[in-house]
């Protein structure tokens, strides 16, 4: 059902290449909830796979979980929420074709079955020497080299599971890579784009507090819908007093997008947004009801994926208050 395509564009965000004529759609789960409820994470060769049987794995190595025999098959989902179906066709297994390589989010079922998370989750591929990565969303990914990857994956994965993970190997990544201006999208940006997206979504996994000073020229990037989105979700981590009155600002006066300021609304929920109650109520009258998510292609099976809109999200904030 899904062919993986060759040709990686992180802006139109197309991960679909073969679309069938029958509707299956499904909400794709966030970053955070396939990593955290995966029991094993793991570099494997693509042995074979069968669309509606699964997919069979060689390990070759072992980065997160107790350890896993040495051939698995993936015989399953493990956050696959269906929300329409038609044709009498379930949801299918990935099609790997030229994938050899893949990093794997893995559980095993209560009947004891490997699952990954949905046809469209819960894996990495390398093509070309780079991993295709999914620190936000799928519809999100970003081409990062395999040493970053296994650096920062590691290390979420091992604090979603309670465990330690390499702090001096991530401070220096991060401060690095943040230390540069906000990149573009040209031939000779991209690449630290890619880095800049997978620093600040590690910030907002690992909670990682003092980049403050570091984030607000990529949340204040209105060339740049990426930066604003990962700063606003690292944001999140930062104990500076200042946060909260920076995310009601953004959430007050933004008008470059919407998906921004639903960010930007959810990262509020972790501060004292109460004594912003009053703020808030005010916000939502004129809040924008305009349908809001991640666009990309309407034959696209995650488009079922729900998103909120602003004044949405606004409203469910304050009833938490």
């Amino acid at each position: 059902m899904r062919k993986i395509n060759k040709l990686f564009i992180f802006i139109v965000f197309i991960l679909i290449g073969t679309i069938q004529t029958f509707a299956t759609t499904w909400d794709e789960p966030w970053a955070d909830k396939v990593i955290k409820e995966a029991d094993y994470f793991v570099l494997a060769d693509i042995i074979s796979y069968d669309e509606e049987k699964g997919i069979k794995l060689k390990i070759v190595k072992q980065l997160g979980g107790d350890t896993l025999p040495t051939e698995i098959e993936i015989a399953g989902f493990y956050l696959l929420e269906v929300m329409s179906s038609s044709g009498g066709h379930g949801a299918e297994f990935p099609n790997f074709e030229d994938i050899k390589q893949s990093y794997f989010f893995i559980k095993k079922n209560s009947k004891g079955k490997f699952c990954i998370s949905t046809p469209t989750s819960g894996f990495d591929y390398i093509l070309e020497g780079n991993v295709h990565a999914t620190y936000r969303h799928s519809y999100h990914q970003a081409s990062v080299p395999v040493e970053i990857y296994e650096i920062t994956m590691t290390a979420i994965f091992n604090n979603y599971h309670h465990l330690d993970y390499n702090k001096v190997q991530i401070t220096e990544f991060i401060n690095q890579t943040l230390s540069k201006k906000p990149a573009g999208f040209s031939d000779d940006e991209i690449k630290t784009f890619f880095l800049q997206h997978a620093a600040m979504e590690t910030i907002f996994h690992l909670r990682l507090d003092g980049y403050y000073n570091l984030l607000l020229p990529f949340f204040n990037d209105k060339s740049n819908f990426h930066h604003r989105v990962s700063a606003s979700r690292a944001l999140i981590a930062c104990g500076n007093p200042e946060v909260a009155n920076v995310l009601l600002n953004k959430i007050a006066t933004n008008k470059d997008d919407d998906f921004t300021t639903v960010i930007c609304i959810w990262s509020l929920k972790d501060f004292k947004a109460k004594l912003m109650k009053k703020d808030l109520e005010k916000l939502i009258k004129n809040a924008s009801t305009e349908k809001n998510g991640f666009g990309g292609n309407i034959m696209d099976p995650r488009i079922g994926t729900s998103f909120p809109t602003v004044k949405t999200a606004l409203e469910d904030l304050v009833k938490k208050l």
